[in-house]
């Protein structure tokens, strides 16, 4: 059975004063790639996502919009 996931995080620092975004996406139980807010892009942790987080990272306006989300 093959399933993918996306998870999503907010991981608040000193109350509300700083907030951290973790976008994970997952497939088959691992981890292909991830947004990081205090990174600012996508890192793949695979080959696969290696080149999705190059197309991704590529693309201004989804930037854009995964960084304003």
């Amino acid at each position: 059975v093959f399933q993918e996931m996306v998870k999503s995080e907010c991981h608040f620092i000193n109350g509300t004063a700083r907030v951290r975004f973790v976008k994970r996406f997952i497939y088959n139980r691992e981890q292909y790639v991830m947004f990081d807010s205090d990174v600012g892009v996508f890192v793949g942790d695979t080959p696969y996502g290696e080149k999705v987080a190059r197309y991704w990272n590529s693309d201004p306006e989804w930037m854009e919009y995964r960084r304003a989300a």
